[in-house]
């Protein structure tokens, strides 16, 4: 049995919540879910360009931890990219910090 998900710190809510290929309906499309502590790690480590025991410590997690997030969250970036898939995300900002 997998252990229960600890609070992982959420700096900020996204501003769109939805991407998607131009010009084709999200309904005709496959879709992929990005989980919001995924979201946070990309924002984190690529747009702030933070290294991963920073970017860690910020969202409350070891660097470990830090390091699967971020290899799932980029990896569902691709599928989405390289599938012209629907690119959602979602999920409670748990622990957001103001």
């Amino acid at each position: 049995m997998p252990r229960t998900k600890r609070c992982r710190r959420i700096g900020r809510s996204p501003n769109a919540f939805m991407f998607k290929p131009a010009g084709i309906k999200a309904c005709n499309l496959e879709e992929i879910v990005l989980e919001a502590d995924e979201m946070e790690s990309i924002r984190l480590a690529d747009e702030q360009g933070l290294y991963h025991a920073d970017a860690a410590e910020k969202m409350g997690v070891s660097r470990q931890t830090f390091g699967r997030i971020i290899e799932k969250a980029r990896k569902k970036i691709a599928t989405a990219l390289v599938n012209g898939w629907v690119l959602r995300i979602e999920g409670e900002p748990v622990g957001e910090d103001d």
